[in-house]
C-alpha cells in the first residue's frame, strides 16, 4: 500500500499520486511514512470521547480543563451553543460547555470535577458570608458615628 504524507489517505500501489489533497503530492511507502515519524490510517488515535462534565460559562470550563490537565487526562472542550439566539433558532439546549474525556477515564474526571465543583460552591458560600459580616459591620459603624454625633441646630 501506499500512502499521502499529507492527508493520510491510503491507496493501491497503483497509484502513484494523491487525488484527495491539491496539487496531488506523490504517494510514499509505508516505512517512508514511519520514518517522518506519520501515523498510517490503521494507527491512528481510536479513543472513544465521552461527556465528563458540564460548565455553565468559559471561566468555569477552564478551570475544569486545567483540573482535567493537571491529573494528565486527555481532553477535548466543547461548546455546546454560541449564544442565546441558537436556542431561538435551533433548539440547541445544550450546556454551555461540555468537557469530553476518553471513556477510560469518565469515571476519575467526573468525580474530579464535581470535586471542583464541591470546593467552589464552599469558597462562594464563604465569601457570601464574609461580604454580610463586611456590610453588618459597616452598617454599625455608621449607626456608632450617628450616635456619637453632637445633635445638629
Amino acid at each position: 500500500m501506499r500512502y499521502c504524507a499529507r492527508c493520510g489517505s491510503e491507496y493501491q500501489d497503483s497509484v502513484v499520486d494523491c487525488t484527495d489533497c491539491p496539487n496531488h503530492p506523490p504517494l510514499v511507502s509505508a516505512e517512508e511514512m514511519r520514518e517522518r515519524g506519520l501515523p498510517l490510517p490503521h494507527e491512528l488515535d481510536q479513543r472513544r470521547f465521552v461527556r465528563a462534565g458540564i460548565a455553565d460559562d468559559p471561566v468555569t470550563a477552564q478551570v475544569f480543563a486545567d483540573v482535567l490537565e493537571e491529573h494528565r487526562i486527555p481532553l477535548i472542550v466543547r461548546p455546546g451553543r454560541s449564544g442565546v439566539v441558537d436556542e431561538l433558532t435551533t433548539g440547541n439546549l445544550l450546556p454551555w460547555w461540555e468537557l469530553l474525556v476518553p471513556d477510560t477515564a469518565q469515571a476519575r474526571a467526573a468525580a474530579l470535577l464535581e470535586e471542583v465543583k464541591v470546593q467552589s460552591l464552599a469558597s462562594a458560600d464563604e465569601a457570601g458570608r464574609a461580604a454580610e459580616e463586611e456590610e453588618l459591620e459597616d452598617e454599625q459603624s455608621r449607626q456608632a458615628s450617628m450616635d456619637s454625633a453632637p445633635p445638629a441646630l
